[in-house]
C-alpha cells in the first residue's frame, strides 16, 4: 500500500522467500506471512481502510498469520498510540503503547547497534551469548518509542526502551532491518512463517 515495501521484498527474496504485494483482500489468500513496512502509519491505515483491507488483515493476523512490522508497521499494530491523530485507526493487535516519532523527526535519525535476543549471528551463534559481534545494525528513522509493554516478549532494548518485541507470531521492530545488508531478521521471519 505505502511504505518501504520494495526494500523488504529484496530482503525477503534474499532470505529465500517468494513474495507478492498485498493490495486487495484476495492477495491475502494463501500467505504464510505479511510485512507491515515503515512509512507513514496514518496514511497506511487510511489506505487499508479505503480499499477494504483493514479488517481482513486484522483477521488474518489474529488467526495466526506470521507478521513482521517495522517502524510505522509497529504503530499500525500497537494497541495504544499515545499521540495518534483522532481519525487514526490501527489494528490494535500488539499489546504495546507507542509514541510516533519518539526518537525524533527525520533530522534526528540515527544508526546504533542493537543486540537482539534469539537472533543467530552469521556464524550460527545465538545472540543471547553476549556481545560477540552479533549486534544487529539498527537504523532508526522517525522511529516509534515503545512506552508500555504488556504481554509481549522484549527481544531488544536501546537506551532503556524496547525496540524489538514479539507476541505469538508477530515480530515488531522500531527500526528498519530492510535498509541494511544484514538478512538475519528476515531469515528468522521466513523461518517463523514457514513453521505454520
Amino acid at each position: 500500500m505505502q511504505g518501504a515495501f520494495e526494500e523488504h521484498v529484496r530482503a525477503l527474496e534474499g532470505a529465500g522467500a517468494r513474495t507478492r504485494l498485498v493490495r486487495t483482500r484476495e492477495d491475502l489468500d494463501g500467505l504464510d506471512g505479511i510485512v507491515l513496512p515503515g512509512g507513514e502509519s496514518t496514511t497506511m491505515t487510511m489506505l487499508m481502510e479505503r480499499v477494504g483491507l483493514l479488517e481482513p488483515v486484522r483477521e488474518a493476523i489474529r488467526d495466526g498469520l506470521a507478521t513482521l512490522a517495522t517502524c510505522a508497521g509497529m504503530i499500525v499494530l500497537a494497541r495504544e498510540i499515545t499521540d495518534g491523530m483522532a481519525e487514526q485507526k490501527g489494528l490494535g493487535l500488539l499489546d504495546i503503547g507507542v509514541r510516533r516519532n519518539g526518537y525524533g523527526r527525520q533530522l534526528q535519525s540515527f544508526e546504533s547497534p542493537v543486540q537482539i535476543d534469539g537472533i543467530a549471528g552469521e556464524d550460527g551463534k545465538d545472540g543471547k551469548e553476549g556481545k560477540d559481534g552479533l549486534d544487529f545494525p539498527g537504523v532508526f528513522i522517525r522511529s516509534p518509542l515503545v512506552e508500555r509493554t504488556g504481554d509481549v516478549k522484549v527481544m531488544a532494548i536501546h537506551d532503556g526502551h524496547p525496540v524489538a518485541v514479539r507476541q505469538g507470531r508477530i515480530v515488531a521492530l522500531c527500526f528498519h532491518p530492510e535498509l541494511t545488508s544484514d538478512l538475519r531478521l528476515h531469515r528468522e521471519f521466513v523461518r517463523m512463517a514457514s513453521s505454520r
